[in-house]
């Protein structure tokens, strides 16, 4: 009886075998399901996290000649302004030393020049990007109109480094104060 009974335990163990290989095969392929679903969320979750902080990124600023001239210019040669009065400067893209804007992050951006200028000299401003000209404002020497005012603007793409500036021309003058000729800009958005 020992005997029989040890045969009919063994053809339960032997039929229990294949069930157990069926959830263990099963268990496996979840495993590797729920793997591949924690690496798919933690990418999401990096994705977010960029989103987020392309987001986040504020550059805007506007600046004025300032420090009380009355004028600057004329000069005898073509000249980078300093705007040195800062109006803001979110992101301190904005350089009031240099009178130089540099990109922080690579995107579209809006920029914007304003001057005032009397008639004697004339005015003649440049907006370039790195080393090339991008939009140009001008009012001719005018007696009889003693004052001046003119501005330009101008969307561009930049790149992380890229710089931005404005070049008075040479033997032309704007008007200095706090609040007469002014550089701006921002960025539209993020590429």
């Amino acid at each position: 009886m020992t005997s029989a009974q040890d045969d009919t335990n063994a053809v339960e163990t032997r039929s229990c075998f294949p069930d157990m290989c069926d959830l263990l095969r099963d268990f496996g392929a979840m495993t590797e399901k729920v793997k591949a679903m924690e690496r798919r969320l933690r990418d999401s979750e990096n994705e977010i996290l960029e989103l987020k902080n392309k987001e986040e990124t504020k550059v805007i600023f506007s600046a004025a000649i300032g420090e009380g001239l009355i004028h600057v210019g004329p000069f005898n040669t073509d000249r980078t302004l300093i705007y040195r009065r800062v109006i803001m400067n979110i992101s301190n893209a904005y350089n009031e030393a240099t009178g130089i804007f540099t990109a922080p992050v690579s995107g579209v951006y809006y920029f914007n020049i304003f001057y005032h200028a009397g008639g004697l000299h004339g005015a003649y401003l440049s907006l370039y990007k790195n080393s090339q000209l991008m939009v140009q404002t001008t009012e001719l020497r005018s007696n009889p109109d003693p004052n001046d005012d003119g501005g330009n603007s101008v969307f561009l793409q930049l790149q992380p480094g890229d710089q931005v500036y404005v070049r008075l021309g040479a033997s032309t003058w704007v008007w200095g104060s706090d609040y007469h000729t002014t550089f701006s800009g921002f960025l539209v958005t993020q590429m």
